[in-house]
């Protein structure tokens, strides 16, 4: 009888050094710094057979208490840069930009959600929100 898969949260500082390592080569894989997994693991140095046994069991812890993410909702007018000054705004504020939608302007408007990742330690919603109010061509925004 197979038994269920249990999940636990460890210090990595107690586990194997393999562990750590098959991370490190799957973050490669996922950014394209390896052209393939045998590539990680020389780059890494790790025998392939132990990132295979690993590599569908091994996963980044992410604290969701440290990071937080928002949609926000914008009607800008249909100007050059006004979108682009929006970005720039949260790239200031440290926010990682998940998705950006925008419909076609009607009558010079268009609607746009831009729904983003923040770290709540260092960015203040508050200030952010006084920035997008500074910026040309903002017509309405607000937090969904």
């Amino acid at each position: 009888m197979e038994q269920k898969a249990q999940m636990i949260l460890v210090d990595s500082n107690v586990l194997p050094i393999v562990f750590l390592k098959v991370l490190k080569a799957k973050k490669m894989l996922s950014k394209g710094l390896a052209k393939n997994s045998s590539d990680a693991c020389k780059m890494v140095d790790i025998s392939r057979s132990a990132f295979y046994k690993y590599k569908d069991k091994i996963f980044l812890y992410e604290d969701k208490e440290a990071q937080k993410t928002i949609a926000l909702y914008f009607r800008l007018s249909d100007e050059p840069g006004v979108l682009s000054a929006i970005l720039s705004e949260l790239y200031k504020h440290s926010a990682n930009i998940l998705t950006v939608n925008q419909n076609i302007p009607i009558d010079g408007v268009a609607d746009v959600t831009i729904t983003i990742r923040i770290d709540k330690q260092y960015t203040d919603m508050k200030n952010l929100k006084l920035d997008f109010a500074k910026i040309n061509g903002v017509v309405e925004f607000k937090r969904i």
